[in-house]
């Protein structure tokens, strides 16, 4: 079944809005583990608005499933990375005041750069992602560069869902199909929701992982952190028994 990643950056967020420890980052990290999610992802940013450095290296010490670190190869994050070790690092393009992440590599572009930072990382025996667009070119691109994985940047597919689904998909299944081609492991992320997670996995049933924290943390504001994790954990289980 797909696994469930979840980003705790919005629960940093709000800890951040007040200084202090509330709500503590880790224990809610530990308790949507034993809530049923298959990981946990963060992504630092080098301002430290949501996830912090420390938080991270906190996070290593405690958590029991994969933990995914997200963000753009600079020299402070590369640093970070092989320090901790995770089970996947996944290469985001993101400006340094970028809101959020809000477009792929251009992998034929920057392949030497990608080339060397996933060399880098495969030496520490971390998982490498590459976060691109739904293009097939890119896909392959990160096979080029020696990725284990690509991860489908999904926005442009939730902001078109309600009105097409069947159009808002196409291309994903395209880069897909292109990802199982060239023997690529497939994660998706970006405003995946409640609302249009299950029709996405129905169209590619071999992803791997998905990486949702927006979505779900404004869920658990309504129906609860535990719920709220067993909820979308149910919209991939039923997808695929």
């Amino acid at each position: 079944m797909t696994k469930l990643s979840v980003n705790i950056n919005k629960i940093a967020v709000i800890r951040n809005s007040r200084g202090g420890n509330l709500p503590d980052v880790i224990l809610a990290a530990r308790n949507i583990e034993r809530f049923g999610a298959d990981g946990i992802t963060v992504h630092p940013r080098p301002d430290g608005r949501h996830i912090r450095y420390d938080d991270v290296r906190n996070l290593k010490r405690v958590l029991t499933t994969e933990f995914n670190i997200e963000g753009n190869p600079i020299p402070s994050f590369i640093d970070l990375v092989t320090e901790v070790v995770p089970t996947q690092v996944t290469l985001v393009p993101d400006a340094a005041d970028a809101i959020t992440s809000n477009a792929g590599w251009d992998t034929l572009a920057h392949r030497e750069f990608l080339s060397e930072v996933t060399r880098r990382f495969h030496r520490h025996g971390i998982r490498v992602s590459i976060f691109v667009d739904p293009l097939p070119a890119m896909v392959a691109g990160a096979r080029a560069c020696g990725a284990d994985r690509v991860e489908l940047y999904t926005e442009g597919y939730a902001s078109r869902y309600a009105q097409h689904p069947e159009a808002s998909v196409a291309p994903y299944v395209a880069a897909a199909e292109e990802a199982r081609r060239q023997g690529l492991g497939l994660n998706a992320g970006h405003d995946l929701s409640l609302e249009n997670l299950r029709y996405y996995i129905s169209r590619i049933p071999w992803t791997d992982e998905v990486s949702i924290g927006h979505a779900l943390i404004c869920d658990a504001l309504y129906y609860g952190l535990e719920n709220t994790v067993q909820l979308y954990r149910r919209e991939l289980k039923t997808v695929q028994e």
